[in-house]
């Protein structure tokens, strides 16, 4: 989104560490004047779970939103394909200008800052050239809208792209309030409040789903056979202007738990003798790392708008695959490694190896735990997600969904490995070391994506994409692997390897339960039908998993059930 021998550094019972240094376990909170009482932060547990309940609502209401976005617009036609490439503009570009940059360099940063006297005044410092540096280039790359919307399609009409480049007029704006929210989350996280950043995505989310309801009730719904022609300003400005407002409110929101944290910004500027030096070395390696990155999902956004077979899966489909891909990696992957990133950069700044070795061990194996079980859920319960997602969308689409859905979801398990990797790499401050396998890994998603183009029928296309996208995650999580084994001395490999080769045994007996539901179940044909496989499935192939893993005495289980048990117990 990443050995547990007892020592100095090692997690205690309740997930907080022993020894930990300024920032990463106890600290009087940042900014806080000398002498100020020490408080425990939350353990990487607890703020795990914190984090896992704002995400887990953020992602249903996702969920609901998509399922609304398709009900409103089509999953396959024109209109939704257009807005597929005009949102995922201003994402692309948060990614790449601000989001990952901000993630890898603002933490470690502020982590340091508070180790000083004058910490509060650099973070003052990075918030302010953070802000001005975002209002600028989101003005210039709004008025680039034309240029990014011919870079990222390929439509074969012309007034599809016009269509997508008003659409993207509307959305573009979101990088600078994406940005924000990132600025202000990170600065929060580094406060030890995490639950504020996990949660401000439910406001949009609502604030998208009412947009959206609004447009059905105004204008009417469109069909995945609507033209873009049939549309008019009106109904662009509506779908647009909500898709933005909702981030507007994600940023804004945040600005209340931060002020109540005690946390008061004034602007300052002057870098000189600031520090900002190294910090923008960082950026810059890690912008060329993302840029690398791009380079796949753009020729992934190329190859899928121009598919031409109607009812296949192009862009639109894409978007929807990638969701459902993410959810198990933002409720658990996401949640233990932001979590854990703040203590691994205090660690990292203390030279603490031991405790930094440790904490990737934890998070590998509790990470493998949880990514196995998804892999196989929603591998073998594809298809009825899909209809239960779309209860009115045509089988033919539904199919397209699913299998791309499952090829994608074949990379969860190394995508959560590389994620928690990539922090070990920000934590000290070496995004430099990460460039080379962004490149191997963005060649393996091109070259396959050519390579489906090439000598697949359009309506694989993407699955293709799909499939290259999960390879190259496995590429970069084996080879980042044994480069975070170099730089520690090892991660307890021998460990994590005979956890997942436990979930594994697991997975495959839980998604042999799950195919006899299915097979009891017959034909999905219709949403009640399919909401009950789901469901039924989900409990069968769960409850058959976390059996093996019991039987297998995986005790990494209680990392994940343990939080939620012992709120259970003090109720």
């Amino acid at each position: 989104m990443t050995s547990p021998a007892p020592d100095a550094g090692a997690p205690d019972p309740d997930g907080t560490a022993a020894g930990a240094t300024a920032g990463a376990g106890t600290d009087a909170g940042p900014g806080a004047p000398a002498g100020a009482t020490a408080t425990r932060t939350p353990g990487l547990r607890r703020s795990s779970l914190v984090m896992a309940s704002g995400t887990a609502a953020s992602r249903v209401l996702g969920v609901v939103n998509t399922a609304l976005l398709g009900w409103a617009i089509g999953v396959t036609g024109e209109v939704a394909n257009a807005f597929s490439v005009a949102n995922k503009l201003p994402n692309t570009l948060y990614l790449l200008i601000a989001g990952g940059v901000l993630n890898a360099v603002l933490v470690p940063q502020v982590v340091r800052a508070y180790q000083r006297a004058d910490g509060q005044h650099y973070v003052d410092r990075l918030l302010t050239v953070g802000i001005v540096l975002l209002g600028g280039l989101t003005v210039v790359l709004t008025a680039a809208a034309p240029l990014f919307v011919a870079f990222y399609s390929s439509f074969p009409d012309p007034e599809v792209t016009r269509f997508a480049t008003a659409l993207a007029f509307w959305c573009i704006p979101q990088v600078f309030f994406y940005g924000l929210y990132s600025l202000l989350g990170q600065v929060l996280n580094a406060r030890g409040s995490f639950g504020p950043y996990m949660w401000a995505p439910v406001v949009n989310n609502v604030v998208f789903i009412a947009g959206l309801l609004l447009l059905a009730q105004v204008f009417g719904r469109s069909t995945d056979g609507a033209e873009v022609g049939d549309w008019t300003a009106g109904q662009t400005a509506l779908l647009g202007g909500a898709a933005t407002l909702g981030i507007v409110v994600q940023a804004l929101v945040l600005l209340v738990p931060l002020y109540r944290s005690g946390f008061r910004y004034r602007p300052r500027w002057g870098l000189r003798g600031s520090g900002l030096g190294n910090a923008g070395r960082v950026a810059t390696w890690t912008f060329l790392g993302l840029l690398v990155g791009q380079v796949g999902v753009w020729r992934i956004s190329v190859v899928a708008s121009s598919v031409a077979t109607p009812g296949a899966a192009g862009n639109a489909v894409y978007d929807r695959a990638f969701l459902i891909f993410m959810l198990p990696h933002s409720l658990v992957t996401v949640s233990l490694a932001t979590a854990l990133f703040t203590r691994l950069s205090g660690r990292a700044a203390a030279g603490d190896t031991a405790a930094v070795r440790s904490d990737l061990s934890l998070g590998l194996r509790t990470v493998g735990v949880f990514t196995v079980l998804a892999t196989t859920g929603i591998a073998v319960l594809a298809y009825p997600l899909g209809r239960a997602l779309f209860p009115r969308t045509p089988d033919q689409q539904v199919h397209a969904l699913a299998t791309t859905v499952v090829a994608l979801v074949l990379g969860l398990v190394a995508f959560g490995i590389w994620s928690l990797c990539q922090r070990v790499y920000y934590a000290y401050e070496d995004a430099r070391s990460m460039v080379p396998v962004q490149v191997l890994m963005a060649a393996v998603v091109v070259g396959g994506t050519e390579l489906g183009r090439a000598t697949l029928d359009d309506r694989y296309w993407v699955a293709a994409a799909c499939l290259s996208m999960a390879v190259s995650y496995a590429v970069g999580a084996g080879v980042a692997l044994v480069s975070v084994h170099r730089r520690l001395g090892g991660f307890d490999g021998r460990r994590v390897l005979v956890l997942h080769a436990k979930a594994a045994a697991g997975g495959v007996l839980a998604a042999g339960a799950g195919l006899g539901v299915l097979a009891l179940l017959g034909p999905v044909d219709t949403w009640g039908r399919a909401v009950l496989a789901c469901v039924l499935g989900a409990v069968v192939m769960s409850g058959v998993y976390v059996g093996v893993l019991v039987l297998l005495r995986v005790h990494e289980l209680r990392t994940l059930a343990a939080p939620v048990l012992r709120r259970i117990g003090r109720s």
